[in-house]
C-alpha cells in the first residue's frame, strides 16, 4: 500500500483523483489546490485532507507519491518541490515548458533515485503500442516517412480567460495538444537531428498559436511531418494519428485500431498476413481494473503504483523521455521564430540521440 495525494483539482485533477483512489493499493489521503470551494466539498463528502499549499501538504503528510495536475506553468517548481521531499512523482503533460528545467528535474530525480512518470497516456493505447510493436519488430521494413496528426475543437472563438489561452502559463496547442503525437514519434523514431519549416498559427487566440505544422528531421533523410490543430470545430473531440510508411508496408493507427498493409517481401508477424490487416484497440487491450474516461488512464496509474510499490526507476514515460519530448517542442518554438542557433543547440545536446535507418526499424529502447 502508498499514501498518495493530489496536487491540482481541475478536469485531469480530479480524473486522477478518482482513478488512483480506487487503486486497492493506493491510501489516497491528501488534496491540494488553490480554489477553496472545491476543497470544501472534497473534505466534506470524501474525508480528504486538504491544502492550499504544496509544501504545507508535504510537511504534514507522509506521502510516497503526488500526482501533479496543475496549469502547465507550475509543473517544474512543484515537481521540484516534490522531489526535494523525497516523494514519486508522476506529473501530467507538458513535463515542463521549459527546456532546461526538465533537464534538472531528469537528473535530480535520478540522483535521488526517485520513480517518476508523465501522463503522455497514448502510450499505453493498445493500437500506438502496437504500431511500436510493428515498427522495433521490422515488419515495416526501414522507416522512411511519419506523418503525426491531431485535431479537435478545444479553441473555437477569440477568448483569452483561461491558463491554457496564455502562452506562458500553458504554452498554447504547440505543449498542451501537439506534445501527444510528438510524444509517440519520439516513441517510434527517438530524438530528431533537427526540424524545419515550422509554422505556430493563430487561428482565435490573442496570445498563442492555434494550429501547429512542422518536419522531424532524421539521418538517412527520414522525416516527421506534424500537423496539429486544436481550433478544428468538424472533430467531435480530439482525434490522434499516426501514420508510418517503411520499405515493406504502410501502418495507420489512431484510438481505436491499426491497420497494416505489408508487401510480400515484409517479415510477416504473427497474426498478420502479406496486404491489409486491421487489428482493433478492443482486441489487443486486456480488461482494465478500472475504467474512467478510458482504459489508457487506468493502464498508465497502475503502472506508476506498481512502480512505485517496487521503486522500480525505469519504465514508460519517465521524466528522462518527457524531457527529450520538451526538446522536440522547444526546437519547434525555436524554428518557427527563426532562431536557428537555439534549434541547433536543443538538437545537438540532446540525452537522446537519432539511430541510423536500421535502427529505426529494428532497434529497442531508443528512450523510455
Amino acid at each position: 500500500m502508498i499514501t498518495m495525494g493530489v496536487v491540482g483539482l481541475g478536469k485531469m485533477g480530479l480524473s486522477h483523483l478518482s482513478i488512483f483512489k480506487a487503486h486497492p493499493d493506493v491510501d489516497l489521503v491528501a488534496v491540494c489546490d488553490s480554489t477553496g470551494y472545491v476543497l470544501d466539498v472534497l473534505s466534506k463528502y470524501t474525508g480528504l485532507r486538504t491544502y492550499k499549499d504544496l509544501a504545507a501538504m508535504l510537511a504534514a503528510e507522509h506521502l510516497d507519491a503526488v500526482v501533479i495536475a496543475t496549469p502547465s506553468h507550475l509543473h517544474a517548481p512543484m515537481v521540484r518541490t516534490a522531489l526535494e521531499a523525497g516523494v514519486h512523482v508522476f506529473c501530467e503533460k507538458p513535463f515542463t515548458l521549459d527546456d532546461d528545467d526538465g533537464q534538472a528535474l531528469t537528473t535530480l530525480a535520478r540522483e535521488r533515485g526517485l520513480v517518476t512518470q508523465v501522463g503522455y497516456h497514448n502510450r499505453f493505447v493498445a493500437a500506438f503500442a502496437e504500431l511500436k510493436r510493428l515498427i522495433d519488430a521490422g515488419a515495416l521494413g526501414d522507416v522512411t516517412h511519419v506523418v503525426a496528426e491531431a485535431y479537435g475543437p478545444v479553441v473555437l472563438a477569440p477568448k483569452g480567460g483561461t491558463w491554457r489561452s496564455r502562452r506562458a502559463s500553458g504554452g498554447g496547442c504547440l505543449y498542451d495538444y501537439a506534445a501527444h503525437p510528438i510524444d509517440l514519434v519520439q516513441w517510434y523514431l527517438g530524438m530528431p537531428t533537427g526540424v524545419e519549416g515550422s509554422r505556430l498559427n493563430k487561428i482565435f487566440s490573442a496570445e498563442t498559436d492555434d494550429e501547429v505544422v512542422s518536419t522531424l528531421m532524421y539521418p538517412d533523410d527520414v522525416t516527421a511531418q506534424v500537423s496539429v490543430n486544436w481550433s478544428d470545430e468538424s472533430q467531435r473531440k480530439m482525434s490522434t494519428k499516426i501514420s508510418v510508411w517503411g520499405t515493406t508496408g504502410r501502418a495507420v493507427a489512431d484510438r481505436q485500431e491499426v491497420q497494416v498493409y505489408l508487401r510480400d517481401t515484409a517479415t510477416v508477424p504473427d497474426g498478420y498476413r502479406p496486404g491489409w490487416n486491421v487489428h482493433y484497440t478492443t482486441d489487443l487491450t486486456e480488461q482494465p481494473w478500472f475504467y474512467l474516461r478510458g482504459e489508457e488512464y487506468s493502464a498508465q496509474a497502475a503502472t506508476f503504483v506498481e512502480r512505485v510499490m517496487t521503486r522500480t526507476t525505469e519504465g514508460p514515460n519517465v521524466f528522462s523521455s518527457a524531457a527529450a519530448t520538451d526538446r522536440i517542442l522547444s526546437m519547434i518554438s525555436a524554428d518557427a521564430q527563426g532562431l536557428t542557433a537555439v534549434g541547433e543547440r536543443a538538437a545537438s545536446s540532446a540525452t537522446v540521440t537519432a539511430p541510423r535507418r536500421r535502427r529505426l526499424a529494428f532497434g529497442r529502447g531508443r528512450t523510455a
